[in-house]
């Protein structure tokens, strides 16, 4: 198949074209930054460089495609005080938006979007909204088209971000905490299930959940602390307002902080899951104890490089 896949090289986006190219697929990557055009060469598929908000960029490299795997990001730059959530939640739509015009012209009869948990919340979900402004404009593409919504839970590469709160105050510290469960996945099990939606199709429009682990926000730390030599590692549960004011105090923009404190809260009280318990999926192959690993090697590296500067 011809399948276009967006998000360039990423976190998702690479093992997914991997996998693809390792099935036989005639693979095309977009990317934003003319630099990554070599890489995507050098793993064996076509690259395309464009802007996403650019229509006509987007309808020629979807003209033709059998299949096309849509995301929405990165959301820029949190430090900036103009790229506040109302901007980003703007600029998703008019992606969405051209992903939707250039799919009806492309001739593609199957399609991926990468949500998210959360994504059917109405409120309360923070920057998650820009999921369900993605699946809202997908939804409209006619019904001959197969169309598979994948929400990933939480993905393990968060964790990196408290590496330095781990080092400096030894803990993890959220708004969410000690006995709050949190879902968790790996970007090999997203991509492995992406695969199975683009070469397999399944039914018209449906939404289809991707987890690896599931465990309690101690757990998680104990499995962390035991992989970097501190068994005593614990992650605490902080207020809404301490919590802000840490994300203030790291310079993050002040509406952007406030979405993240409000999934958080939703995470805590349990109401971002309950779509995802409703319907949950088989649990993926990649276990926190599988990630530790990485994260062992990502916080020595960190440490060594502190060292040396």
């Amino acid at each position: 198949m011809k399948i276009v896949v967006t998000g360039s090289l990423g976190y998702v986006s690479k093992p997914l074209t991997q996998k693809l190219l390792r099935n036989g697929h005639d693979v095309t990557v977009i990317s934003s930054t003319f630099s990554r055009g070599e890489e995507i060469s050098n793993c064996g598929a076509n690259p395309a460089i464009g802007n996403m908000e650019d229509l006509n960029f987007i309808s020629r490299t979807f003209d033709g495609a059998d299949a096309v795997f849509c995301m929405l990001a990165p959301y820029g730059n949190f430090s900036d005080p103009k790229n506040d959530s109302d901007r980003i939640l703007d600029r998703a739509q008019r992606i969405a938006q051209n992903y939707s015009k250039a799919i009806t012209n492309s001739g593609a009869r199957t399609v991926v979007y990468l949500s998210s948990i959360g994504a059917d919340m109405k409120s309360g979900s923070g920057l998650i909204r820009v999921h369900s402004i993605g699946e809202y404009e997908l939804s409209q593409l006619s019904h001959s088209i197969r169309i598979a919504f994948l929400r990933p839970a939480g993905y393990y590469k968060n964790l990196y971000l408290y590496a330095d709160s781990i080092r400096n105050q030894n803990t993890i510290a959220a708004n969410y905490g000690q006995d709050d469960r949190v879902v968790w996945v790996s970007n090999i099990d997203i991509a492995d299930a992406i695969v199975s939606e683009l070469e397999s199709g399944g039914p018209g429009q449906h939404v289809r959940y991707v987890a690896s682990d599931e465990l309690r926000c101690s757990e998680t730390a104990k499995i962390l602390g035991n992989a970097i030599g501190n068994p005593g590692l614990t992650w605490n549960r902080i207020g809404d307002l301490e919590q802000l004011q840490a994300l203030r105090f790291h310079g993050m923009n002040e509406s952007i902080a406030r979405s993240f404190v409000e999934m958080n809260a939703s995470i805590r009280n349990g109401t971002f899951y309950a779509d995802y318990d409703r319907n949950k999926p088989i649990l993926g192959k990649v276990k926190m104890s599988n990630f530790s690993e990485d994260f062992a090697a990502f916080y020595a590296q960190n440490e060594q490089i502190g060292k040396d500067s």
